[in-house]
């Protein structure tokens, strides 16, 4: 199988559908959700009805949990929380009660998916370096897991101790266990705006991350009309 590992989509339907397109062009045979269809952007309603619609393995982001839900938002961070509300207006009770029912963790085939991380995955916690990834590893039970959440792309790789590689093209050693980070669809923040996803090749052991390009402009001006704050749209150009 060759498997379209995608996710943190953040409503962002241009980033989505030249990823799709790409995908397309790559012979992917599957795809899997790593969460977090809505937030920032100004189309959840049209992202999570294109991945409903996709009926593929999906698991729940922290925004789709707070776009699914009533909570206050109050503790959150005021453009995130600005973004959510706005957000919540725009789903309908379906939408809303398809991403409260979306698992955290999920085994697909012989790896496992999760939003944030293996160990406390409700409390969505952030891996940025190979400390964080150590307590992930203690509850791994596939050799290879993908994850999201800091729109970064980042591999670690664990055999005798946790180390970080390279995220390009990534061959699945049979002594080592790896944490993938497949980073961002809609929001990227490792400098380089492009939408970014990864291509699990199950039968090469050979992990694939590919950027794509995608209508900037288009998404930057839905932001702006939709009245959602400036710097969402600002902030795409830059990647951050």
């Amino acid at each position: 199988m060759r498997i379209a590992i995608f996710g943190d989509i953040h409503a962002n339907l241009e980033a989505l559908e030249a990823v799709l397109v790409d995908a397309s062009k790559q012979d992917v045979t599957d795809y899997v959700c790593m969460g977090d269809l809505v937030g920032y952007n100004a189309d959840p309603g049209a992202c999570v009805e294109k991945i409903r619609h996709m009926d593929c393995p999906t698991i729940k982001g922290n925004h789709d949990e707070d776009a699914a839900g009533t909570h206050s938002l109050e503790n959150m961070n005021p453009v995130a929380a600005t973004a959510l509300q706005w957000t919540r207006n725009q789903l309908d009770e379906e939408q809303r009660l398809w991403l409260r029912r979306l698992r955290m963790v999920r085994q697909v085939s012989d790896f496992t998916v999760v939003h944030s991380t293996l160990d406390q995955p409700a409390h969505w916690n952030y891996v940025t370096n190979r400390f964080d990834a150590m307590a992930n590893f203690s509850y791994q039970f596939t050799q290879v897991c993908f994850h999201g959440h800091t729109h970064v792309p980042r591999v670690y790789a664990k055999s005798d101790k946790v180390h970080e590689v390279p995220a390009d093209a990534i061959r699945i050693e049979k002594n080592a266990k790896y944490f993938i980070n497949v980073g961002s669809v809609g929001q990227p923040r490792d400098g380089d705006w492009r939408s970014c996803y990864a291509i699990y090749n199950t039968e090469e052991q050979e992990v694939v991350f590919r950027r794509v390009e995608y209508d900037i402009e288009a998404t930057q001006a839905k932001i702006l009309a939709a009245g959602l704050p400036p710097m969402l749209a600002e902030r795409l150009a830059e990647g951050r």
